[in-house]
């Protein structure tokens, strides 16, 4: 038998079966042709996120960022003391975890002009630094001859009283006759699990996305998922179901309130807030307020909550309670716990009489033994500072 002739002449050759062998053999061509399918992936993937992420930088991070550059702390004097006699007493009011100005519940909390002028601290939406709110207090209060300073905050805000409460009773000559704590977590053990975890989940988001500390679409994204409960349904069977009625609510709701009111506390600042509370030495700042520093009286600590630890989804009350009572608690303490009847988490907003109330008829009584009464300090003309 003949074996098959190899081709060798013109009329054998066929390129095509030249390029079928290549594709077959050619290591380098292969090698080629898989680098060359999966750049154009790559570039298939890159390129529209490429896109996208310009687009959030142009529009949703870099205005904003813009925005909070321009910001700064204040103090606004939202009431008058009740008595002329005060005058030489501020109560500077702080507000909680995500939110920017406390005017509005100063506002409303009128009984505090028993003890003197009522001051609202707006923080500053690019991030929260009590050395500053501190230094800010203290300034003030020297402008305008004032001797005593009683610190109120609501919820996290109470954190951020007892440090700038710590820093003017110890490194200042002003008095601090009390402080008052409306549902504060006294550390991170006291924030129940669910607010616990949507602060957090913000905080992953801040630590790995550029822009976050920023983004009001990673604002919205962790505004509407805190409130998946409302739209997201689950039967015993655990079929879970989704009611989108109630998914619009909660996205108009999330954008009046928080994306474009300019009275929103910004990504940065409540991250700020909420490292506070993770970090928070508010037990340590208690210990502090007991100590005696130049004869000054020791202030006394208010604590407001429900009377019902459960009617407060967001604070362990009941353990900020013990907390409190261990340090500045017992016969000789300067401790004295208010229960409110109706009252949920740091809700003076939405219960003005039973706040008022119990400020006049507790808190105001409590502190006002501690207060030095008389004329306006004279100051000396100086330079501001």
């Amino acid at each position: 038998m003949i074996p098959p002739r190899l081709p060798s002449t013109r009329a054998d050759w066929d390129d095509s079966r030249r390029h079928a062998r290549l594709r077959e053999t050619g290591f380098v061509s292969s090698q080629r042709g898989a680098t060359r399918r999966a750049l154009a992936v790559l570039a298939a993937v890159l390129v529209p996120l490429t896109a996208v992420a310009a687009l959030y930088w142009t529009f949703d991070v870099a205005p904003e960022r813009d925005r909070l550059a321009h910001t700064h702390p204040q103090i606004v004097e939202v009431h008058r003391a009740a008595d002329v006699r005060r005058d030489t007493t501020a109560v500077v009011d702080l507000v909680g975890l995500g939110n920017l100005d406390a005017a509005p519940t100063a506002y409303t909390l009128d009984s505090l002009a028993g003890l003197g002028r009522v001051w609202a601290v707006q923080y500053d939406n690019s991030g929260l630094d009590t050395r500053v709110v501190s230094d800010l207090v203290r300034d003030r209060a020297e402008r305008e001859g004032i001797r005593d300073v009683v610190l109120v905050g609501h919820s996290m805000g109470g954190v951020i009283a007892l440090e700038v409460a710590r820093h003017l009773y110890t490194e200042s000559s002003l008095g601090v006759p009390g402080v008052v704590l409306d549902s504060t977590p006294i550390d991170l053990h006291a924030v129940r699990s669910s607010s616990r975890d949507a602060g957090e989940e913000m905080l992953r988001w801040i630590g790995w996305l550029p822009g976050a500390r920023e983004s009001r679409l990673v604002r919205m994204s962790v505004e509407i998922t805190a409130r998946h409960d409302r739209f997201v349904t689950a039967d015993v069977e655990r079929t879970v179901g989704f009611r989108p009625g109630a998914f619009v609510d909660v996205v108009e709701e999330v954008l009046g309130e928080k994306i474009y009111t300019p009275a929103a506390a910004s990504n940065a600042l409540i991250e700020s807030q909420f490292t506070a509370i993770v970090a928070s030495g508010a037990a340590s700042d208690v210990e502090a307020l007991r100590e005696d520093v130049d004869g000054k009286v020791a202030p006394g600590i208010v604590f407001l909550r429900p009377q019902q630890g459960a009617a407060d989804t967001v604070v362990d009350v009941d353990y900020t309670q013990r907390v409190l009572f261990d340090l500045a608690g017992g016969p000789d303490g300067a401790l004295r716990v208010v229960r409110m009847a109706g009252t949920g988490h740091a809700n003076p907003n939405q219960q003005p009489v039973a706040y008022n109330a119990a400020i006049a008829g507790h808190a105001v009584p409590f502190l006002e033994q501690r207060v030095v009464v008389g004329p306006p300090v004279t100051l000396l003309a100086g330079p501001e500072r």
